[in-house]
């Protein structure tokens, strides 16, 4: 009996049957049952059979991720081809049962095999680009994976589906949003939760994702649950989104505005509310360079001046100020001299929605005096990401970063409901 085994454990008028996990103690079992819940059982007087050796089975998948009955994916001259691109994250992840966590180990075919739903909608090309929890998302994956998407629409791809953890993807999709000009959609997409709970996304997710890949909206979007039911997902650009909820299905929410679109995953039709760009609109290229050393700083009252320090000799710093973009005014002189040592400071919000607007208040007047520039309505994780992709390649930083280049910045600031 080792873990990974199917077991049926019989104790005290109980039977629990599931797949046997590692436990921390010699005094009990841990079983994950079928609904994806652990249960933990006292060893002692329980009644054990192994029902099968080394096997994980959902829904006729087995530990190696393969479908039992087979899902071939056969090609089809009169569907478009959509590439699969995946870096790990949990809508590509599975048991691992050295720790019983949820781990990222699925390349893009095992993806495919794993939502059959796939089948019919398109012919897929699978590619790995990573295989990480988003956490460990770093700028040079970002960089390899603009080459692979790039390489992927140079080769004939209709759209392009990217499967990203969802701790970091809207630092990946505002990347691929600068790095690219796209003339087909680019679709960023995950799951909150691992295909073995019943109430897993990644099915949902995965299957709208393509269905936006497949539409005209030529844009880098990011595809999630727009609400707690499995109806609609929503389409959000990918330098307005951000993730707002730890665990909800529908964490994910465009700032400011609503979400660009959304897909009837029972329709299977998408649509869109606000203007966007057309398939074919732009030429194919990218602009891969990157300048990583660049920080995001949150302003909190009381802050040391002296925390500034860490900074120093960076060539970029975003700050979430509060309000319109403001810090404590004893921290303004160690700003300025920042600026006067190059590091190119820009001011963002903290606050969720609305823009930055230095001019009303002393504060922000002697902000802009020390040569800060205003990051208009920017959220602040897409100012870092523009200003990585900024110094590396605009001859004007400020004009750059004043200046709408992704959808980023919003042409006004309006309540809406």
């Amino acid at each position: 009996m080792n873990p990974g085994d199917r077991v049926r454990v019989d104790r005290a008028d109980r039977t629990y049957e599931g797949v046997l996990l590692p436990s921390s103690t010699d005094d009990n079992l841990v079983v994950k049952l079928e609904g994806g819940y652990n249960v933990g059982v006292d060893r002692d007087g329980a009644d054990v059979d192994v029902l099968a050796e080394d096997v994980y089975e959902i829904d006729g998948t087995d530990s190696t991720g393969a479908d039992e009955a087979g899902s071939e994916i056969e090609f089809d001259d009169d569907l478009p081809t959509i590439s699969l691109i995946s870096t790990g994250g949990t809508i590509a992840s599975t048991v691992d049962y050295r720790t019983g966590a949820v781990t990222a180990q699925f390349d893009a075919e095992d993806v495919l095999r794993a939502v059959p739903d796939l089948a019919g909608r398109a012919n897929y090309r699978g590619r790995v680009v990573a295989n990480i929890l988003s956490e460990n998302m770093e700028p040079p994956i970002w960089q390899d994976l603009a080459e692979a998407v790039h390489e992927e629409i140079a080769a004939g791809a209709d759209g392009v589906v990217v499967m990203h953890g969802t701790d970091t993807m809207q630092y990946s999709a505002s990347a691929l949003s600068f790095m690219l000009e796209t003339p087909v959609p680019i679709v960023f997409t995950g799951s909150q939760r691992s295909a073995d709970r019943p109430s897993s996304d990644n099915v949902m997710n995965a299957v709208s994702a393509v269905e936006a890949a497949k539409s005209d909206c030529a844009e880098v979007l990011v595809c999630m649950h727009a609400s707690e039911s499995d109806d609609v997902c929503a389409l959000h650009r990918g330098t307005r989104v951000r993730k707002n909820h730890t665990s909800r299905r529908d964490a994910f929410e465009t700032v400011g505005a609503e979400p660009l679109g959304e897909v009837d995953y029972e329709t299977e039709t998408v649509s869109f509310r606000r203007d966007y760009q057309q398939r074919d609109a732009a030429e194919l290229s990218i602009e891969p360079t990157l300048e990583s050393d660049v920080e995001l700083l949150k302003f909190t009252p009381g802050m040391d001046p002296q925390f500034l320090d860490v900074v120093e000799g960076s060539e970029g710093l975003i700050i979430e100020g509060t309000g319109l973009g403001h810090v404590h005014t004893d921290l303004i002189p160690r700003i300025e001299e920042l600026i006067e040592d190059g590091t190119t400071v820009v001011m963002t919000s903290q606050c969720l929605e609305g823009r930055v607007c230095d001019r009303v208040y002393d504060t922000g007047r002697d902000l802009l005096e020390a040569g800060v520039i205003e990051g208009e309505d920017t959220l602040p994780g897409t100012a870092k990401v523009k200003l990585m992709w900024a110094l590396a390649n605009a001859e004007d930083v400020e004009a750059a970063m004043g200046t709408s280049l992704a959808g980023e910045i919003q042409e006004r600031s309006v309540p809406w409901e």
